[in-house]
Parts: C-alpha cells; sequence; structure tokens
C-alpha cells in the first residue's frame, strides 16, 4: 500500500510548513532580544520555557496563514506534481508567510509602545495618514537593522525551500492513488482545525485566543514571548471589544461607579481654558514628577515643565488610560478610556457625546483644536466634529510648509505660536486643545536646535527637550496678551512611550503620565500623589470652571473629595487600582490581586482572600459593565446640553 500513498509529497509539504517553524522560532529570539529588559530580562531556561508554550501559537498561525497553500498540496488530483503548478504553490507559499511574517519585525520594535503584540486594531491609529508611504520609508530608515534582518531570513528562507522539489511522477494505480489522496485529504484537514483550536477537539472548549498566552507567563508582558504576531492580527478579525455584559445589578453599578456627578464650586469669573496634550510624554521625562527619585543618577528633560509645575497643582502617580494617541483624545476629552480597542474604532463612536466640550459649549464658551499634522490625522478631525468643536486648525490652516518635518506635520514650536495667535484673536471664554507632535517617531527635531538640543540617554529625550522649549515660547508669549490671566492652563500626556530607567519598566509604572493644572493667578498649586488618570481631566475642570449642572463622566474631580481615588485601564486584562492595591480580571474571573507597593506584580495575592479584593473585583466588574452598557445602548449623552 505505501507505493500507492503520496508520500513524496507529503513530506515536502511538512518540509516546507517545518521552514515556518524554524523562522518564527528565529522571530521570536530576535523579538526577545529586541525588547529583552522590557520583557523581564529572561535566563535561558526561562525563555526556553516560553518559547515551549509558544509552539502551540506558532502551530496555529502558520497553519492559518497557510491554509490555501496546504489545501492546494493535498488537493486529491494528479496537478500537484506538474511544473506549473508547483511554481504557483511556491508564489501561494511565500506571498502568504512572508507578508505574516514581517508583521513579527514590526512588533521587534511597536512592542515597546504598546506592550502587547499588534492585533488588528493596532492598524488603525495609520487608517487616516495621507502619509503612509512616508512613513512607511521612516520605519525602513530609522530601523534598517529590523528591515535587513527581514529581508535576510527571507532570502535564506526561500533558498532553503528550493532544496527540494517534487518531481513528477504518474501513479501506477490511479484508482488506489486518487482512493487514498481523498482519505488523506479529510485527516489532514481534521487534524488542522483540531491544530488551530490548540490540539483539543471538544465542543465544550473555544479554540486558543491571546488570552491563553497568559496561563504560562509570571509576568503578563512576557504573553508576548509566547505569542506571535500573525496569529494576534488573524484572532482578531471580526472581533468585537465591546460587548453587553452583566455582572451586577444596575443598583450596584450606580452605587458603585456613580455615573453622574455634580459639584457645586463657586468661581466668580469663568476662565477660559487651554488644554495641552503632549505626544508621547512619560512621567519618567520629568523630574517635577519624580519628587525625591531614588532612581541613580535620575535627569530630568522638561526644565520648563519642571518650573511652571512648581506654581501648579501636579499629580505624581497619574496613568494614561490607554497606549494610543486616539485613546488618549476620547480618555481626556470625553472621559471615554480605550480597553482592547480604541472607542473611536467602534462602531458606537458616531454618537451624542456628552464630554468636556459639549458642557464648554452649553456655557458659552467657544471651542477649538489645534494639531500639526495633516488634516484628519489621527482620526482626530472626525472625533472633533463628533464632539462639536467649532474649529480645526492642521496643517493645512498653518498653510506654511517651511516648518514642515518632513514626516508627520508641523514642528512643536511655530505651531504652538500659530496657536497663540489664533487665540489671540477668539472671543473669551475659550476652550483650546492643542496636540503636539514633534515627540513622536521618528524622533527628529529642526536642524537648527540640533546642538542646542543634544541626544539623551534614548533618542526620544531630545525631542522631549525640543517640545518643552516650544511650551516655554508659548507661554513667554501668551504673558503677553489680555487673556492669559484668567486662563486655565492643563497639561497631560496621551501616553508614555519609549524608556530609559529600569523602574519604569515595572509593571505599575509602565505608561505613567505627568498631570498639571496652572493658573497663573496660583490658585492651584502643590504635588498631590493620589490616583489619577486621563478620565479625570473633563470632571476636574468642569468642578474648577464652577459648573453646576449634573454631567456624565466616569472619572473624578481631582479637586473634590466627593469620590475615591481610581485608575482603570488594560493591557491583555482589566486592571482597576484602588486605596493600596490593584486587581486583574480577564473578563470573567478575577486572575490576579497586588499590593500598589508591589511595581513589579510579583506577590500574587489571589489566596489570601481578602476583603478587599471582593469589593475591588465589583468595583471593576460594575465600570466594565457600566462602559459596555452606555456605549452599546448609545446613551454617552442624557441630552441636558
Amino acid at each position: 500500500m505505501r507505493k500507492y500513498f503520496r508520500v513524496e509529497e507529503y513530506k515536502i509539504l511538512a518540509f516546507r510548513l517545518f521552514l515556518a517553524y524554524v523562522f518564527y522560532g528565529i522571530a521570536r529570539i530576535l523579538f526577545t532580544i529586541y525588547n529583552f529588559e522590557l520583557l523581564g530580562s529572561p535566563g535561558l531556561f526561562e525563555f526556553l520555557r516560553l518559547y515551549y508554550h509558544g509552539l502551540i501559537f506558532d502551530t496555529a498561525g502558520i497553519l492559518y496563514v497557510n491554509m490555501i497553500f496546504i489545501l492546494f498540496s493535498i488537493l486529491p488530483l494528479r496537478i500537484n506534481t506538474w511544473n506549473i503548478f508547483q511554481k504557483f504553490q511556491f508564489f501561494i507559499y511565500f506571498l502568504f508567510n512572508l507578508t505574516a511574517y514581517a508583521t513579527n519585525f514590526i512588533d521587534f520594535i511597536y512592542f515597546k509602545y504598546i506592550l502587547t503584540r499588534s492585533t488588528l486594531a493596532s492598524f488603525e491609529s495609520i487608517q487616516h495618514e495621507s502619509n503612509k508611504v512616508i512613513l512607511l520609508f521612516s520605519f525602513i530608515i530609522s530601523y534598517w537593522h529590523v528591515f535587513f534582518l527581514f529581508i535576510v531570513l527571507s532570502i535564506i528562507w526561500v533558498y532553503l525551500y528550493r532544496l527540494w522539489n517534487l518531481k513528477n511522477k504518474k501513479p501506477q494505480n490511479p484508482f488506489a492513488y486518487y482512493g487514498l489522496s481523498i482519505v488523506c485529504f479529510f485527516v489532514i484537514i481534521t487534524l488542522m482545525v483540531g491544530a488551530i483550536r490548540g490540539g483539543d477537539f471538544k465542543k465544550s472548549t473555544r479554540p486558543i485566543n491571546m488570552v491563553d498566552a497568559n496561563r504560562h507567563v509570571n509576568s503578563s508582558i512576557q504573553a508576548g514571548i509566547v505569542l506571535n504576531t500573525p496569529f494576534c492580527i488573524i484572532r482578531t478579525i471580526n472581533k468585537k471589544s465591546v460587548k453587553k455584559v452583566e455582572y451586577l445589578s444596575n443598583e450596584e453599578v450606580i452605587q458603585l461607579v456613580k455615573p453622574i456627578k455634580q459639584y457645586d464650586r463657586k468661581v466668580h469669573e469663568k476662565p477660559n481654558v487651554v488644554l495641552i496634550i503632549i505626544e508621547s510624554y512619560g512621567r519618567e521625562y520629568s523630574g517635577a514628577f519624580n519628587p525625591d527619585t531614588k532612581i541613580k543618577d535620575y535627569k530630568s528633560y522638561t526644565p520648563f515643565v519642571d518650573s511652571l509645575a512648581q506654581h501648579s497643582l501636579i499629580f505624581t502617580n497619574a496613568y494614561a488610560n490607554g497606549y494610543k494617541s486616539i485613546h488618549g483624545m476620547s480618555s481626556i476629552l470625553s472621559g471615554i478610556p480605550s480597553f482592547k480597542d480604541a472607542f473611536t474604532s467602534t462602531p458606537y463612536a458616531n454618537q451624542k457625546i456628552e464630554s468636556l466640550v459639549s458642557v464648554l459649549k452649553s456655557l458659552g464658551y467657544h471651542t477649538s483644536f489645534f494639531h500639526g499634522a495633516e488634516n484628519g490625522s489621527m482620526g482626530f478631525l472626525g472625533y472633533s466634529n463628533i464632539l462639536g468643536i467649532d474649529k480645526y486648525f492642521g496643517r493645512n490652516e498653518y498653510n506654511n510648509d517651511t516648518g514642515f518635518d518632513g514626516y508627520w506635520g508641523i514642528w512643536d514650536e511655530p505651531f504652538l505660536q500659530f496657536m497663540k495667535e489664533k487665540l489671540d484673536e477668539e472671543k473669551e471664554p475659550f476652550f483650546s486643545t492643542v496636540f503636539t507632535i514633534s515627540s513622536h517617531e521618528p524622533y527628529i527635531i529642526p536642524e537648527k536646535y540640533k546642538e542646542t538640543f543634544p541626544e539623551g540617554d534614548i533618542i526620544i529625550h531630545k525631542c522631549v527637550r525640543y517640545t518643552d522649549y516650544a511650551l516655554r515660547r508659548f507661554f513667554d508669549e501668551a504673558k503677553k496678551e489680555h487673556w492669559y490671566n484668567n486662563t486655565l492652563f492643563v497639561l497631560v500626556a496621551d501616553h508614555a512611550n519609549l524608556i530609559y530607567y529600569p523602574e519604569y519598566r515595572k509593571a505599575l509604572n509602565i505608561n505613567t503620565i505627568p498631570i498639571l493644572f496652572h493658573h497663573p493667578d496660583g490658585r492651584y498649586n502643590g504635588i498631590n500623589n493620589l490616583l489619577a488618570q486621563q478620565i479625570d481631566i473633563y470632571p476636574t475642570i468642569v468642578d474648577m470652571i464652577g459648573f453646576n449642572k449634573p454631567f456624565r463622566s466616569w472619572g473624578r474631580s481631582l479637586i473634590s473629595d466627593q469620590e475615591e481615588p481610581f485608575v482603570v485601564r488594560y493591557s491583555g486584562y482589566y486592571y482597576y487600582f484602588y486605596d493600596k492595591y490593584v486587581c486583574c480580571f480577564d473578563g470573567e474571573k478575577l486572575i490576579g490581586f497586588y499590593e500598589l507597593s508591589d511595581k513589579s506584580m510579583k506577590n500574587n495575592l489571589i489566596n489570601e482572600n481578602k476583603e478587599m479584593m471582593f469589593l475591588m473585583e465589583k468595583r471593576c466588574k460594575a465600570f466594565i459593565q457600566d462602559y459596555m452598557n452606555k456605549i452599546i445602548d448609545s446613551k454617552l449623552s442624557e441630552n441636558r446640553f
């Protein structure tokens, strides 16, 4: 019977799939090298253990990618051995494999920013960019070594593939040949289904997903080693990250979340509000937000912000509610955090949203948004329109490309001066937001400042220095204007970025940001180390301007004692910070409970059954339930304004 089996064909198919395993393994090694410290500097045996567990995800990813190639290879037909068909198979094999393989290399770099493997949602941040080609070439130039590795490994892969070619042979017994081919076809398909599911055929279990990688790690960030990027992208196609849940009764949710806020602060004159959102600005960069730091040889790169902080109210224990710029915009302006995906990428973003914009407009504020990139970049223009912002100023309105950085948009210094000139013409009271761009990839500054702001310890430091200087110039000029003394300035980052100090690689220090409130008359001053987050900015500003009507907000006023401090964020799991603890929730059950002082999250207290743990689990569930249900039911506005 052996001579009737297509043994040679199946051997070659197995060899070609084996090559994929080899190169996925090389990619995993390179991924770990590029992100070694961020991944906790795993030792050899720890890496090999994670590598072993990653094989099940490699299997699923490789089978997903090669599904068409495998089906063509096992068709119960003789054309499989024809030379022209083998050339077609060669094209199919490398078209799918090299395209998928390239995504692993993107994560050598991108993982530092989002702290998880890329998913389909990860590409939403560039869907509105008109300069995709420029950005691609910028990435290739900046990280030429990654591109070089990909090209070299691809060439080797093609060479190894060609070492073993299939010979065209006529079957001795066509009836036996085709009959056994049909049997093998269905056997192989069945085995593929089981392998894609994770080696399990039970109906009671679901196919493996990204979350399953966390079963094998000591720290959630190490799931990046176990996973591969093609698997993560494929498994998030057509996945809805926003869906209704029912953990608690509505009464419990309202009691624990308090989604409707109301403050009664008396303000004699409503101030203008200028909200400055700084691109990629981690708390680590600024000395003012690292008081009494124990970091050896610590250096600050923000002399102006440090000086401004001495006359401001600052929060030194603040977190971003997402990892991307568009996450920051929805969190800060409308108090809507992003979890697995950006809120703005869901089908529910295009609804009436009660926000900082709607509250201020109800009081007669004129509103504007400034972003020096191409109009529509990052999806900001679209979301500005959803919120009802009156005027949008982008690169088009600046209308002078002498200040263009060649990649993203207008340098921060000239664009902030442009903003200041527009505010000079604005009728008071006004609310204006600016989103800076110069501390973004590819981390370049104007040629004339190369000597003024030299390279720091990491590539972003010179950009942080430059943006800090641009802010100084903005304030210096604004002080000369009539509107300045009656203006509340708010400074916050959209998210953190590249990390230099090991202290900020610890799990609970990742994606920490500065939050600062400044009024020229000094009414807000001091250092506050309580928990704070981006979604708190909206209710805080509403409180500061003296708005005394009820409004919807998931955050809290940072100058009121009506609500207790907390933080909610998502990084593979939901994390809920409260009191002295943080809990980790996978959407179904609590899987971690840690003290906030345990920055590296090494000591899981989940088996100690603390009363606080169950309270935090309920608070976390209540928040998620209210978030999901209000978004889906289009209840982000009570239509009061």
